[in-house]
């Protein structure tokens, strides 16, 4: 068995012109087959997608937690996450890979405000009745695509997912609720600065000195939009930066306690106990067990 997890980088399996890909889901298996590559052995991928079920039932492993594949489920993937497909192709639909910089260098504020609502949903139902309504939009994804014409194709295909998008967004069965623009912004901004200074500092209140706010506010937005106080997202978001570096396989817990930036790897221990009632190691085994069942 493969213990050591592979960073999927966007050009693994493509060869386009711009940073973004159309594929069916078939189409995948098709090139990770002729290239011998097993996407049902979890991998961490360096770009965004979105995976857009049409037929069929299967599962989809997402940093260690299980999602249904089914018709009118759609999964917004983001960079960094560990996941897997099932090994058999029980599916149909459609697979959209691009890089963030596709999105965030040719995006309005606006469009931009609405692509990170929906990314920061873990899955969309938008119901298989619903799933014709999708069908123009990604034809004429598809089209624009497959055009050879590079002249401003970026831009064009940029527009033409943002459409689909606005549209994924209309016909979700379980309405996002609408957060007031710049809360949701500034909320951004601090599980950004997490990302950037995790290594520094485990305390939520250095964060909101750095954003400039008060921390009763950053309190305040947090628990609107991720139903979690900020020092309980930061410890949230340190526990899964935690288990995906475990499940690499690549250091050993002293080296992932200081990366991470822990002083002593006797806390980061202690921490990652707190929260899963077992240590690094133990959760390495069972990771190895829970891959063996599906294998």
């Amino acid at each position: 068995m493969q213990n050591e997890i592979e960073n999927i980088v966007f050009s693994r399996f493509v060869n386009q012109p711009i940073p973004f890909e159309f594929i069916s889901i078939d189409e995948l298996y098709k090139r990770c087959k002729e290239s011998n590559y097993d996407l049902s052995i979890p991998h961490r991928i360096e770009f965004n997608a979105l995976i857009i079920i049409f037929e069929g039932k299967s599962k989809h492993f997402i940093d260690f937690k299980e999602e249904i594949l089914s018709p009118g489920v759609i999964l917004p993937l983001t960079k960094d996450q560990v996941h897997s497909f099932s090994k058999k192709l029980t599916v149909k639909g459609y697979i959209i890979s691009f890089e963030e910089r596709f999105i965030t260098q040719n995006t309005s504020e606006k469009n931009l405000f609405h692509f990170l609502h929906i990314y920061h949903t873990p899955s969309i139902l938008i119901g298989e009745e619903n799933l014709e309504n999708l069908l123009p939009f990604l034809s004429s994804l598809e089209k624009l695509h497959q055009d050879s014409n590079i002249n401003l194709k970026s831009e064009v295909v940029n527009s033409a997912f943002m459409t689909l998008l606005f549209q994924i967004k209309r016909l979700s069965i379980y309405q996002h609720k609408t957060f007031e623009s710049q809360r949701f912004k500034d909320f951004i901004k601090y599980k950004q600065l997490i990302t950037e200074h995790y290594n520094e500092t485990h305390n939520a209140k250095d964060y909101a000195l750095k954003l400039s706010i008060s921390y009763k506010y950053l309190n305040d937005i947090c628990k609107e939009i991720s139903r979690k106080t900020a020092k309980s997202f930061l410890d949230s978001w340190l526990l899964l930066e935690i288990k995906r570096n475990l499940s690499e396989y690549k250091y050993t817990s002293q080296e992932i306690a200081f990366k991470m930036g822990f002083n002593e790897p006797s806390n980061f221990i202690r921490f990652f106990k707190k929260f899963t009632g077992s240590t690094p190691t133990q959760f390495q085994d069972e990771l190895k067990k829970s891959s063996s069942v599906r294998d």
